[in-house]
């Protein structure tokens, strides 16, 4: 079933009616990312919740010509943190108001949460690789001038590492191949399968949700080790 199904436009337009009153004065419960590089170079970056939005769909959603407003540089070069935030709304009504957008804007819409996002809002998210949402669950997006149905984009990004090919030679990987990442903390984790993004630009930099961040304590890691995962690692995959 749609995700939207039961989402009727006059609950729709309450919503916008009630989000425009507010005057839009979002707080910031939806820090972009905290870093942790402990006794390492290498950045591991939380990220929370966030949207990706096509240039159609911000028009849509704060007006005719409007454009994002960078409010802070993400460690990735060219992409930052916009001031404009949007309400997600699930099914069965359910919300998640101030959910952070990210520049620069895309040819789609996108939008990641967490699992516990999902659970929030009553969606099933499926874990991909970001941009690959063809048959993923949609939302309605709500902004101070307008909504936005999505019939598809909302997913839980799996964990990744960023590289440019000289970090990938020092590895020994290529774009594409996995890796594990062990963070030391007072609730020490091993994470399995972290899938490379290699190109010529991009710095160091592991991306993982806040509830993998919570998980292994990432604040207060000791230490943070990228590692080549073997093809005859023996491990089972829930």
């Amino acid at each position: 079933m749609n995700a939207t199904a039961t989402l009727h436009r006059e609950e729709i337009e309450r919503i916008v009616r009630q989000v425009v009153r507010q005057q839009f004065s979002f707080g910031d419960d939806a820090a972009v990312s905290r870093d942790a590089t402990a006794a390492s170079k290498l950045v591991v970056s939380v990220s929370a919740r966030h949207v990706h939005l096509s240039d159609q769909h911000v028009e849509a959603l704060f007006g005719p010509g409007h454009t994002l407003t960078p409010a802070k540089d993400l460690y990735q070069e060219g992409f930052y943190a916009a001031e404009e935030t949007v309400m997600v709304v699930g099914p069965r009504r359910r919300m998640l108001p101030n959910v952070r957008i990210l520049g620069p804007t895309r040819s789609y819409s996108q939008v990641e949460l967490a699992f516990t996002d999902g659970i929030s809002l009553g969606i099933d998210l499926p874990v991909r690789a970001s941009g690959n949402i063809a048959g993923t669950p949609g939302c309605v997006l709500v902004g101070p001038a307008g909504v936005v149905e999505l019939a598809e984009g909302v997913i839980r990004a799996e964990r990744h590492v960023h590289m440019n090919q000289q970090n990938a030679a020092s590895y020994g990987v290529k774009n594409g191949d996995r890796m594990n990442l062990r963070i030391e903390s007072s609730c020490s984790l091993l994470m399995e399968d972290l899938l490379v993004r290699a190109d010529e630009t991009s710095k160091l930099e592991v991306h993982i949700d806040t509830d993998e961040g919570n998980a292994a304590n990432l604040d207060h890691a000791t230490s943070v080790v990228l590692e080549k995962q073997e093809a005859c690692a023996c491990h089972s995959h829930a």
